[in-house]
């Protein structure tokens, strides 16, 4: 499938017959609205408004819209608008005219344009004018959708988040009428704004808070099937719209990132071999159905989390996988969005990162792309719930980053992976880490061989040195490395869980029942509170992939037409051929490895607590004998 299939391209000339009456719709216009539930009128000294109590829920009123002269109003005492003022007037102008543009396009792909012929020439009636009312209901919807997804995309991003407006009075009569509408909301939206962040602010504020209204009332309209799918592309503005996508995404600039090949490193073995399966993965995504098979097979690997000290790789390992799946997405025309949330979006405003959080996740899970979202040093950005020294901001990403994951309303297609990277696992809210589908222990060079083969890959060849008595990169060699890794899992590496490996073993006997796993699983939950539920969840997720521990050819990622633009079925049936089943072994040393990690993260978490009551001990220490030699030289006053 390419990245242009179904592209729709709205022509210029397309756009410019609809200029005059954009204009005319920003300069002056008169409208029906729907007067407010109560009245704005206050009782004298009291500081209350009088409702009145009479129902008026039904009653118009025409009101007069004058969008250039409110926009204006923001500095009234400078007779030439600002930049920012100056922004809005062009970009509301311009998203009339693409909006009613879209509404003509609209018609042409459904019966609608016919039917205005045939209502010109003699009113429809009986079910053909049923018909003509239900699509012109739905091209005004897709007016007033195609208006707010413009000023979104197109206006920039700044000042305070806005979380105080309504949503506009809708009216589905006309497309015109539609756009009326969302002209006089936009009026009330920027209505006292005081400078120009603000009217900046509340404009896109308004245009989300119309997009939401609208996707609520989406159901409502008949007709939109083909819409839906549509991939609409104006060049001139560097405006996309997919269909009805919940979010429509920012404008993204191409992926600059500094790429690097799984050969370049070294150690991180288990980490390395499943950021490669990771990869070939996602290709199998099938826009058609947007669904994955590996999400219904099982081994879908949705979110994981990274940890290792400063320095082990786990930088070079985002950049393999970006790397990895860009490369992949090239070959076969797919779109790939790659982005990383970090400390430079939390923000001081209240809700600001929350909404930055959300849009990043958002633009990740796309489902008409290939997206790869990582978090790095997750333990500054997003804070324990129970640390009251954290700012909002972290508070805030940690609860999308809770809902997002593995929320009530979270739906898997298998179009997107999410990483967590921290040199500090343990100060991670202990919800948000168990929401992390696997582990991956970054630890990097280990043994002699690779701190040998890593030196050499970073010397370079500007030398005569001779490299001596060593198979050069044969301990890398993936197939190896990897077994050898979960060998290594064969017994538990934690100090805790070892000792309850053994009592379950000296009271069993050899594990090799599933009452047996389930009697260790249950030993480890007593040993560790935090081995929840969950936790068993994540285990089995693992298992399925070690299941799955096949290896899609490399000719099939090498032309599009051999797997990657195959149909979903084809697709599932030829990763089910290579499939075969798990044993017990796998399950023992999945099980040791996620367990090991939460002893890890307990250790440590316990470790730096001791260290910090240490440390205000010799403070206290310190402290006291400060005081006993300023009273003995006469200088402590209590």
């Amino acid at each position: 499938m390419s990245q242009n299939a179904g592209l729709t391209t709205v022509h210029e000339d397309d756009i410019a017959k609809h200029l005059s009456v954009a204009q005319g719709m920003i300069t002056r216009m008169i409208i029906l609205q729907r007067d407010a539930p109560g009245a704005k009128t206050s009782l004298a000294g009291s500081g209350r408004r009088f409702v009145s109590t009479v129902s008026t829920g039904a009653v118009r009123r025409t009101r007069e819209v004058e969008l250039t002269k409110r926009v204006a109003q923001v500095h009234p005492d400078d007779p030439m608008m600002s930049i920012a003022q100056h922004s809005v007037l062009f970009r509301a102008r311009r998203g009339l005219a693409v909006a009613l543009a879209l509404s003509d396009t609209f018609a042409k792909q459904s019966n609608l344009e016919t039917l205005q012929a045939q209502n010109s020439a003699s009113p429809l009636s009986g079910e053909a004018a049923s018909q003509f009312k239900a699509l012109l209901s739905a091209s005004s919807y897709v007016a007033a959708f195609s208006f707010a997804a413009y000023l979104l995309q197109l206006m920039g991003q700044e000042g305070e988040p806005v979380n105080d407006l309504d949503e506009p009075d809708f009216v589905f009569d006309t497309p015109q009428d539609a756009l009326k509408s969302m002209v006089a909301g936009l009026d009330d939206a920027i209505t006292n704004s005081s400078d120009d962040p603000t009217l900046t602010a509340r404009t896109r504020a308004f245009a989300r808070t119309s997009l939401e209204g609208l996707l609520q009332r989406r159901s409502r309209f008949t007709g939109l099937a083909d819409f839906a799918e549509a991939h609409i592309r104006i060049e001139q503005d560097d405006f996309t719209l997919d269909g009805f996508d919940v979010a429509p995404g920012e404008r993204r600039k191409p992926l600059s990132m500094s790429f690097k090949k799984p050969n370049e490193i070294i150690g991180n073995h288990i980490a390395k071999y499943q950021a490669m399966k990771l990869a070939k993965m996602l290709m199998a995504y099938d826009f058609d159905r947007q669904m994955n098979p590996f999400v219904e097979l099982g081994g879908f690997l949705f979110t994981f989390i990274g940890d290792g000290m400063p320095g082990t790789g786990k930088t070079i390992l985002i950049q393999m996988i970006a790397g990895l799946i860009n490369d992949y997405c090239q070959v076969a025309s797919y779109p790939f969005h790659y982005e990383n949330f970090g400390v430079d979006q939390i923000s001081s405003y209240q809700g600001k990162s929350g909404q930055n959080c959300k849009s990043f996740v958002d633009n990740v899970i796309n489902p008409r792309a290939i997206g790869f979202g990582t978090v790095d040093d997750i333990d500054q950005v997003a804070a324990r719930r129970s640390d009251d020294r954290a700012s909002s901001g972290q508070h805030e990403v940690t609860a999308v980053l809770m809902e997002s994951f593995a929320g009530a309303s979270t739906v898997v297609r298998g179009n997107c992976a999410f990483g967590m990277f921290s040199n500090y696992p343990e100060n991670v809210d202990d919800a948000l880490r168990q929401r992390a589908g696997a582990r991956w222990l970054v630890e990097g060079p280990q043994s002699r061989d690779d701190y040998v083969d890593i030196f050499v890959l970073l010397a370079g060849k500007n030398h005569q040195i001779p490299l001596g008595s060593h198979a050069l990169f044969a301990g890398q060699e993936i197939k190896g490395a990897v077994a050898a890794s979960y060998e290594g899992h064969d017994l538990p590496q934690e100090e805790d869980l070892l000792a309850v490996w053994e009592d379950c073993r000296k009271d069993n006997g050899e594990i090799a029942t599933m009452a047996d796993v389930g009697d260790y699983l249950y030993r480890i939950k007593k040993a560790e509170p935090r081995f929840t539920g969950r936790a068993i969840k994540n285990i089995t997720d693992a298992i399925k992939m070690r299941a799955m521990d096949i290896d899609l050819p490399d000719a099939w990622f090498e032309t599009p037409e051999v797997f990657m633009h195959k149909s979903y079925d084809e697709k599932k049936a030829m990763i089910e051929e290579l499939r075969g089943p798990f044993s017990i072994h796998m399950v023992l040393q999945e099980i040791n490895r996620y367990a090991d990690s939460e002893f890890r993260y307990t250790d440590r978490s316990d470790d730096a607590a001791v260290e910090e009551i240490i440390r205000r001990e010799r403070q206290r220490e310190k402290a006291i004998r400060e005081m006993e030699k300023l009273k003995r030289d006469g200088l402590w006053k209590a």
